[in-house]
């Protein structure tokens, strides 16, 4: 036969058990939150690149249909019809902004704030 303190240990954790748990979990979340904000800024860094490598095409298209000089001024809304699924420029998942207002020039993005360097689709500057 048991004793009443023995039946009473048997159906639960104690709390050392329970703050080594604890203790796991969050070493583990430690390694893995860094991991996942890194993921993530490259995986918006990729985005960005996908756009520029969009705006640059809609340029040279636009460039040739309206046979404009290296130079020019591109304004977004003369831009808008050649890029795929959008009706509006392309936004920088960044929260930066685009820059392509002349034929000749790269494409580039200044990333948003607090992001160092700037994404450009011909140098592909990647974080």
């Amino acid at each position: 036969m048991m004793s009443k303190i023995a039946r009473r240990r048997k159906g639960g954790f104690t709390l050392i058990e329970i703050m080594i748990v604890v203790l796991i979990i969050g070493i583990l979340l430690a390694i893995a939150i860094p991991n996942f904000m890194r993921a993530r800024e490259a995986s918006r860094a990729k985005s960005c690149c996908a756009n520029l490598r969009q705006v640059e095409t809609a340029k040279e298209q636009w460039a040739m249909d309206t046979k404009a000089a290296q130079g020019d001024p591109v304004v977004a809304a003369n831009i808008d019809p050649y890029i795929k699924g959008t009706s509006t420029a392309l936004a920088c998942p960044s929260g930066g902004t685009y820059d392509y207002t002349a034929l000749g020039t790269n494409a580039a993005c200044d990333a948003g704030s607090g992001t160092p360097g700037t994404y450009d689709y011909h140098g592909l500057d990647l974080p």
